[in-house]
């Protein structure tokens, strides 16, 4: 993205006077606000529940993945095609054989991996290729999406105002768009009524596809993130396994 150089972003919907700022990762190239800064330093390490999945499918082949990942004009801010060459071909979109014990629907992420689920209801599941967090911002346990966003507003903590002052003209916010890095689409994650600082967002990053590169966020590129988001509805049960 283009819009400055920022190191961390948070939830739009945390203000100074309800929350506590999160940290974000820096972009390797200064000078840039970049999808791959993304979100938070720590959250409650709690027991999670492994699950295990065997591809069947074959791989997609490069036209099929150019025409999933295509542009999306009919978006309220058109999405650019993805350039699926800077893709591995193992984290394209696919329907897996999955055994698990958790219902349809659910949510698994596999940070060790890179990959999420959704738990299909017929022994399978839809994966997809995700970036997660770095070393050390790595975390698992049982979740739930407590609300959605599509093209959320970011706000950046008073915390990175004062490190960046250049960030204060987002003081108010930043609107939805492409440059906004939560992107098209946000799940964000709660934990007993309150939200975790953890979200599965949309990424218009591929190169961060099967990198740990965030603070404990899950990025899928914006044409996989939208075909979760319209089939996961507020409560829906997320597992994030230990990595």
């Amino acid at each position: 993205m283009r819009h400055g150089s920022f190191d961390m972003i948070m939830d739009p919907d945390i203000t100074a006077a309800g929350a506590a700022g999160a940290e974000g990762l820096a972009d390797a190239r200064p000078g840039l606000l970049h999808r791959r800064a993304f979100l938070f330093g720590s959250a409650a390490g709690l027991g999670a529940l492994g699950l295990a999945g065997c591809a069947t499918s074959d791989h997609m082949s490069h036209a099929e993945a150019a025409r999933v990942y295509g542009a999306v004009p009919q978006e309220k801010f058109p999405i650019p095609a993805v350039d699926v060459s800077k893709v591995d071909p193992k984290y394209y979109r696919r329907t897996v054989r999955y055994e698990t014990k958790e219902a349809p629907g659910t949510i698994i992420v596999d940070p060790g991996s890179y990959y999420v689920y959704r738990v299909e209801d017929d022994g399978t599941a839809t994966r997809y290729g995700a970036n997660v967090g770095r070393d050390g911002f790595r975390w698992s346990g049982d979740a739930y999406v407590g609300r959605k966003a599509e093209w959320a507003t970011w706000t950046p903590p008073k915390e990175m105002i004062r490190r960046q002052p250049e960030a204060a003209k987002y003081a108010r916010g930043m609107p939805g768009g492409l440059d906004n890095p939560l992107g098209a689409r946000t799940l964000y994650l709660y934990q007993n009524g309150a939200y975790t600082l953890y979200t599965i967002y949309a990424s218009s990053d591929p190169e961060s596809i099967g990198t740990g590169v965030t603070s404990g966020c899950v990025g899928l590129l914006s044409q996989d993130m939208i075909h979760p988001y319209a089939r996961t509805p507020v409560k829906t049960k997320v597992v994030v396994l230990p990595a």
